[in-house]
């Protein structure tokens, strides 16, 4: 932490700890600096914030290369060209390369209700079945086919490359936010593109979890044993998330009392948010421009007219939601015909009724799932940039039933902010104040199996067993066990989701496959012949909903009982020893909801991105270096009219250079601008080697003037001091005759070197070598005032020699008798009793003594002891 930041980093309690002794130390302050730093994204629909934490900045949003807070969810695929955020956005002239909103796509098959829904929304794209997974893909040609994942791998590689600029170091540790409604193909999704982009990623965090834990940290003194609940309230581009939250401290083994949030119920709705609103807006935008008839086309049917639409609607609504009517208004939107039209706020309104509608629906459904009520709730936050629209907020402020409601948080950071605090405390490299967090499944989890049943009258029948998992809003992380113990032979069972009746039809059709997974267990049988003579436990099976909200099965084992052992030497001597036999089960996995990439997949969706990454780097090496070289052309053709530079080269000379520039910039024209990078490089560095004496020549006269007249100082104060050096007293003299006659030496040779030197430069033409070169005056002025400066130090810190005290006779005596007497007297004080030292009255400050401190006798011994080094 800087010294500056100490209360910001204080109160965060961020702190940095070297790698090596992370584990081990954890220091409070004194962060140090090093390649050392973690991110958060918060990946949202259509606009994702990155922040960072780095040693000296405890959390920080990171500006793009526009210098904004926030960057679109944008990537534009050309053939020879990839861009990202607004630099993708202004590629409006071929919608068809620009693909926005992945988010909806990630984790859906083919059939799903919201690939259809993006088809709708982005006609212009060829949207493919992956026969092989079941997915989609974006197929723009035979050659560029990508992937959602793939995107948004790109996308998140586009972050990591943000914040590593915006902290100047390395970054490949982050913590990505995602919808709290995702299930586990989504998540799964998120993870696969986290992996192409070569991040790791500490954790999927919802982003309503890391909203709540931004609020939480920044009021921790507000927390205490009383629960407090509140309501965060989330619309967003594409959708909407309302979240019971609850705040209170609780005690723990590790670290005392520390605050929790946990989250307590959550509702939502994928397809609220603002991007419906806007694009009810465009088409109202293209009604009215069909109407004005300055055309005989449809705009409607023209996908660049369209995408230029709605840019202008993101703007209309933003515009409407502070003023009562605004003017829209494109140039050249199609045929070159411009389109004006005045919006009011009511007509915007008018088209959105059934979207106002569905408002308060998250919040229903999180109270539900919470099992609480609104007088439980003591606040309402606004999250999301859709909760600025005024129509959004009045109906909210009826379905709450209250009078106002709260945006003491930063609407659009928060969930970066969030993410980026559990960065913080997930790494090793850096300490936080603790904040625990307890989220919970959105979604309930149960394993489902049949086993064979025999009925009284013989007949066998089936019965079907299920077995809960993880209980809707169940906390997590959390580890569960299920023990199978009617089972002696290789079973199946099935990893499903719960009863999901609190989902309406249509989220049913979007959440895609209730089950997830089919369990086959391979050498069960197997183990109870082996073991046929231990009473089994069951086969158990352990699963884990990681930090991330991600189900894994961790492992399946068959638990025996006691077995007794014995021995027949020691049969009766010795009791019988008892033990515990676990075997491992295979166990053989079947995707049901979203086949997986296979590893061979990923590895060549990973080689597919770095191939686009690596012609980006070439691309940006190679515009700099001809921008550079275009540079250096223009610029030095224009100096060798520049008077100082005529000055410093011969008419042979510079008609050469002359001649070589004006052959470069004839080369650019006809073949530099197709060049490739390593011979735009070579023309580069054979012109500046042209004219390297010329600049050398010009720099060097340049410098002159400050050098000599820094070093002129030098000498007359060099020189004074000298000459008062010489004129102290011998008898208070500090310096010796060797370091005068030193500093002596340097002036005089420093002197003679510079009248030499200036003289012979002064009989050569400029347009020569030049022989007084600024590093050696450099020199000079360096060598002058080492010596200088040692004196300086020496007389500092030296202390007056002390002047001897003419002596008295009879004092002289006395005082010898004193010591005498002390030498042969040894007083033994008596037992239980102290003597304390008399100590002589100090003696008032005068103007001789009073900066005086007393010699102590290891200050003496160090500067006797030292060689030229005196330490005091």
């Amino acid at each position: 932490c800087n010294v500056s930041e100490q209360s910001h980093c204080s109160f965060l309690r961020i702190c940095w700890l070297p790698s090596d002794v992370a584990s081990t130390e954890k220091r409070e302050a004194g962060c140090l600096s090093s390649s050392v730093a973690v991110m958060s994204v918060d990946l949202g629909s259509e606009w994702m914030k990155i922040a960072i934490v780095k040693p000296g900045v405890p959390m920080e949003i990171v500006l793009n290369k526009e210098s904004r807070r926030k960057t679109p969810v944008a990537v534009c695929l050309k053939e020879n060209e990839r861009l990202f955020g607004d630099g993708a956005l202004g590629s409006v002239k071929n919608p068809k390369v620009v693909y926005r909103y992945i988010q909806n796509l990630l984790g859906k098959t083919a059939e799903n209700p919201q690939v259809a829904q993006y088809q709708k929304h982005f006609p212009e794209h060829q949207i493919v079945k992956d026969e092989k997974r079941g997915t989609v893909y974006f197929k723009y040609s035979e050659e560029m086919q990508y992937s959602p994942v793939e995107i948004l791998g790109m996308v998140l590689n586009y972050s990591s490359g943000l914040a590593q600029d915006f902290a100047e170091q390395p970054i490949k540790d982050a913590v990505i936010t995602v919808p709290a409604f995702f299930n586990q193909a989504e998540r799964r999704a998120v993870l696969q593109a986290a992996q192409m982009a070569g991040l790791k990623v500490l954790q999927l965090i919802n982003d309503n979890t890391a909203v709540a834990l931004n609020y939480g940290v920044f009021r921790r003194k507000d927390i205490n044993s009383t629960a407090q609940n509140v309501m965060f309230y989330d619309m967003g581009s594409g959708s909407t998330t309302a979240t019971v939250v609850t705040y209170q401290t609780v005690k723990t083994k590790e670290s005392g009392t520390q605050p929790q949030l946990q989250i307590r119920g959550v509702g939502f709705d994928r397809t609220l948010g603002g991007f419906e609103m806007e694009l009810r807006l465009r088409d109202h935008l293209a009604k009215l421009f069909n109407e004005q008839k300055k055309s005989t086309k449809d705009v409607r049917e023209n996908l660049r007219a369209m995408a230029k639409l709605l840019k202008e609607a993101q703007r209309l609504k933003t515009v409407l939601s502070a003023n009562a009517e605004h003017v829209a208004q494109i140039e050249g939107l199609m045929d070159d015909i411009d389109f004006k039209a005045k919006v009011t706020r009511a007509e915007f309104e008018a088209l959105c009724p059934d979207l106002f509608e569905r408002v308060p629906g998250p919040v229903q459904q999180a109270l539900a799932s919470s099992e609480m009520s609104m007088d439980e709730i003591e606040q309402v936050i606004l999250v999301g940039g859709a909760t600025r629209v005024p129509k959004v907020q009045e109906v909210l402020l009826k379905a709450v039933g209250r009078e106002e409601l709260a945006k003491n948080i930063n609407a659009d950071e928060a969930a970066a902010m969030g993410a980026v605090y559990q960065a913080a405390a997930l790494s090793k490299a850096f300490k936080v104040k603790p904040f625990l967090v307890r989220d919970a499944a959105v979604f309930p989890v149960q394993v489902e199996f049949s086993r064979e049943t025999e009925e009284e009258d013989g007949v066998k029948g089936v019965k079907h067993n299920k077995r809960i998992l993880f209980q809707r809003m169940a906390p997590y992380p959390q580890r569960k066990v299920i023990t199978f113990n009617r089972y002696n032979d290789d079973f199946d069972f099935y990893i499903n989701y719960g009863d999901l009746s609190f989902l309406s039809q249509d989220d049913l059709k979007m959440f895609g496959s209730q089950n997830l997974t089919t369990v086959k267990l391979s050498g069960v049988g197997n183990s109870f012949k082996k073991n046929s003579d231990a009473e089994s436990k069951g086969i158990k099976a352990h699963f884990n909903m990681d930090e991330s909200g991600v189900l894994i099965l961790d492992r399946v084992i068959k638990t025996n009982g006691a077995q007794e052992e014995e021995k027949e030497a020691e049969k009766k001597a010795k009791p019988q020893k008892k033990s515990k036999i676990s075997v491992d089960i295979g166990v053989d996995l079947e995707v049901n909801d979203v086949l997986d990439p296979s590893l061979e997949d990923i590895v060549a969706s990973r080689k597919k991105l770095q191939d686009l990454t690596n012609r980006d780097l070439e691309k940006q090496e190679r515009e700099k270096t001809l921008n550079s070289l275009e540079a250096f052309i223009f610029e030095t053709q224009d100096k060798l009219y520049q008077d100082e530079y005529q000055a410093v080269v011969t008419e042979e000379e510079k008609e050469d250079i002359s001649a070589k520039l004006s052959a470069a910039s004839s080369w650019m024209d006809e073949e530099g601008y197709t060049a490739g990078t390593k011979e735009l490089k070579e023309k580069l560095s054979e012109l500046k080697k042209l004219c390297k004496a010329m600049f050398f020549r010009v720099e060097e006269r340049k410098k002159w003037p400050d050098r000599l007249a820094a070093l002129d100082s030098m000498l007359n104060h060099s020189t004074i001091f000298l000459k008062s050096a010489k004129m102290i007293p011998e008898d208070d003299q500090i310096f010796t005759e060797v370091e005068l006659k030193t500093l002596e030496k340097v002036i005089n040779e420093t002197t003679d070197w510079k009248n030499e030197t200036v003289a012979e430069q002064e009989k050569r033409s400029p347009t020569e070598k030049p022989v007084l070169l600024s590093k050696e005056i450099e020199a000079k002025l360096s060598l002058l005032d080492r010596e200088v400066n040692y004196l300086l130090n020496k007389a500092k810190f030296a202390k007056p020699k002390p002047k001897p005290k003419p002596k008295d006779k009879n004092s002289t005596s006395t005082e010898s008798n004193k010591t005498s007497s002390a030498d042969s007297e040894k007083v033994i004080p008596p037992k239980n009793e102290t003597v304390e030292e008399a100590i002589p009255a100090e003696e008032p400050p005068t103007e001789e003594n009073k900066n005086e401190e007393p010699e102590t006798e290891q200050k003496v011994v160090e500067e006797t002891e030292g060689t030229g080094n005196y330490i005091y």
